[in-house]
């Protein structure tokens, strides 16, 4: 998809092995059994979590690369906690 122009993010937990294969958006998830979520978080809270990761993911493909890059979630956290001022 990269090669036709469009451009791709993976979401995964192992981001140190998506660098070494090439992957030129990487948003780094939570953990192994639950990637994308977090059963310990109250259900608001844990939608609320995929929304800032996926927002993250958006960023991560709007944003032009030219080697593999890691989009922490957690600074998406921070970035929005500051326009909601908190």
């Amino acid at each position: 998809m990269e090669r036709a122009g469009i451009p791709t993010a993976l979401l995964c937990n192992l981001t140190s092995i998506a660098e070494r294969v090439g992957a030129p958006r990487i948003v780094p998830t939570r953990g192994i059994p639950y990637p994308t979520g977090d059963p310990t978080l109250a259900p608001e809270a844990e939608r609320a979590w995929r929304r800032r990761l996926v927002e993250r993911a958006l960023q991560a493909v709007a944003t032009a690369v030219h080697t593999p890059t890691v989009f922490p979630a957690d600074e998406a956290e921070a970035e929005l906690s500051e326009v909601a001022g908190d």
